[in-house]
């Protein structure tokens, strides 16, 4: 297993969207600042949308997504909630399925949990199963 650093986790889960975006017939296109609120916008049918990208693994057969931005500086790690007004779409990469999973963030609370196998229990009300956000909304 290879060990990745954080930011490089977070420039594969990009270049892993830009794949997979450009793959869906969107022309994406990289702001020239890491302090934008999004990672990538992506332009198709004439409609522009800013996309926020997360690489996180599963645990237990599901992803969690908080909807928190991380960073580190000289006095320690830092959290915030996301605003959710400036990205239009999230983007989830996750390396245990090579899948990138998409969703509104208005749509969610402060977590979003998608299920990339089936519950143990059989359970499937409630579930956001990955197979349903395959697709850029």
């Amino acid at each position: 297993m290879i060990i990745h650093h954080t930011k490089n986790k977070g420039d594969l889960g990009v270049a892993k969207a830009f794949c997979d975006l450009v793959e869906k017939g969107f022309v994406v296109l990289f702001p020239a600042t890491e302090h934008a609120p999004f990672d990538l916008a992506a332009y198709k049918d004439n409609r522009f949308i800013r996309i926020q990208v997360k690489y996180r693994r599963a645990v237990n057969g599901s992803v969690q997504i908080p909807m928190k931005s991380w960073w580190a500086d000289i006095n320690g790690s830092h959290g915030k909630q996301i605003d959710k007004s400036q990205i239009d779409v999230f983007c989830v990469y996750c390396p245990d399925t090579d899948q990138c999973y998409y969703f509104k963030p208005e749509t969610v609370g402060k977590c979003f949990t998608i299920r990339v196998a089936n519950p143990k229990n059989n359970q499937a009300k409630g579930i956001n199963f990955a197979e349903d956000y395959t697709e850029t909304p």
